[in-house]
């Protein structure tokens, strides 16, 4: 399956292609992978992440889907590459990564038909959904300052075209330790369904970028952590968590909080979910 990666070559943005252990530029430039100063694999126009997919997460908030998939905007400045630093920011303390797989778009996409959404992929990549839980209080579902703020849009290393998504693994590891088991059969909707059902009523560019959920086992991180996320065929996706110089200005705005929906979520509790949590069993 060819693989795609973007990096920084004698100081601008160039287009490789994987050759074993090596990158090769189109002028025929060779680096070695593990020397590479990496980009995100796209330059998408918008970013799009599904609330909910993956079984095993709902489980975990002990709650129901509902018929059919919601989903949050990641603006573009939180994106992230691989080996790049996610910066958790001063003051704040509930960071959460979410290992998922990224659909990428490779053809202007709108009001398609799910078993034709595969003629406008261009492939796909790892990604890490990373969440500020901290902003969970006053973003009122948005997710922005959660899901939006920046670094915490981690995609590579690369974009695997030719790649089928069915029945693959995907893990996190938290310093090398497995924290997020699953696999994308576990997904209620696919990523054909998922580029369809945005698609009614948002043009899709070539480049951007849907996520398609995370598998349980979210949990915080701290400053020090490496994260990882390897999922089957596309590779890993390697970041570790920093914290930023400068706290969170006091002089304006909302300030993180550490409310019991806050940390409920932030430690997969079902806060979040508890209005529409299905009847329990006797």
């Amino acid at each position: 399956m060819p693989e795609y990666r973007r990096i920084l070559l004698d100081g601008a943005v160039t287009e490789t292609v994987r050759e074993g252990d090596a990158l090769v530029a189109g002028d025929g430039r060779r680096v070695a992978i593990d020397e590479a100063a990496h980009l995100p694999p796209v330059a998408p126009t918008k970013i799009i992440a599904v609330h909910l997919n993956h079984r095993s997460r709902v489980e975990e908030f002990r709650t129901r889907l509902p018929d059919a998939p919601t989903y949050f905007h990641k603006p573009t400045s939180a994106l992230n590459s691989h080996r790049g630093a996610v910066v958790r920011p001063e003051g704040c303390k509930w960071l959460n990564y979410e290992g998922e797989i990224a659909i990428v778009i490779g053809r202007t996409c709108r009001n398609v038909a799910p078993e034709d959404a595969a003629e406008h992929i261009a492939g796909y990549t790892v990604a890490n959904d990373f969440g500020l839980h901290d902003f969970r209080d006053t973003d009122a579902g948005s997710m922005l300052r959660v899901k939006g703020s920046d670094t915490l849009c981690p995609l590579g290393p690369g974009l695997v075209t030719d790649w089928d998504f069915r029945g693959k693994h995907l893990r996190t590891y938290v310093n090398g330790e497995v924290v997020q088991d699953g696999n994308t059969d576990e997904m209620t909707w696919d990523m054909h369904y998922l580029v369809a059902d945005i698609a009614r009523t948002i043009t899709l560019f070539p480049g951007d970028v849907l996520l398609s959920g995370t598998p349980a086992g979210s949990r915080p991180v701290r400053p020090g952590d490496v994260v990882e996320v390897e999922a089957e065929g596309l590779g890993r996706l390697t970041n570790h968590v920093v914290t930023g110089p400068v706290p969170i200005r006091a002089d304006v705005g909302a300030q993180p909080t550490e409310s019991e929906e806050v940390r409920s979520t932030a430690l997969g509790g079902d806060w979040e979910f508890r209005g529409i949590r299905p009847p329990r069993r006797s």
